[in-house]
């Protein structure tokens, strides 16, 4: 059983930079893709991002390329979210997860941590 904790949200001004954080307890973290994905109020749960087991693969949305990067660290079993140029539209509550695939939209399984909230002022 793979736990997930996310963290490193916060409030951030249009423009600014947060990186967030997925630490994961247990088995086989390095053994599996791992996705990002945010769910606004009132709106499904969506994909943002993913990444193969071992980096060598990224995806990412339309509306956070060429200003999010993903990355892992299987050492530490943690996943990263670096967000840079943020916009108030990517105010959200973000969540990690494993994958089952890397392609969109991720096929995220397991269950859900209590997600980082990241808030975009404009």
């Amino acid at each position: 059983q793979v736990q997930l904790v996310e963290s490193g949200g916060g409030l951030v001004q249009a423009g600014g930079s947060l990186r967030l954080s997925c630490a994961a307890s247990g088995r086989l973290f390095s053994g599996y893709g791992m996705g990002w994905f945010r769910q606004a109020p009132g709106k499904e749960r969506e994909f943002v991002a993913t990444i193969s087991w071992n980096g060598a693969i990224t995806y990412y949305a339309d509306s956070v390329k060429g200003r999010f990067t993903i990355s892992r660290d299987n050492a530490k079993n943690t996943m990263y979210l670096q967000m840079n140029s943020l916009k108030p539209e990517d105010t959200a509550v973000y969540y990690c997860n494993r994958v089952r695939i890397t392609t969109p939209p991720g096929s995220a399984f397991g269950s859900w941590g209590q997600g980082t909230q990241v808030t975009v002022s404009s």
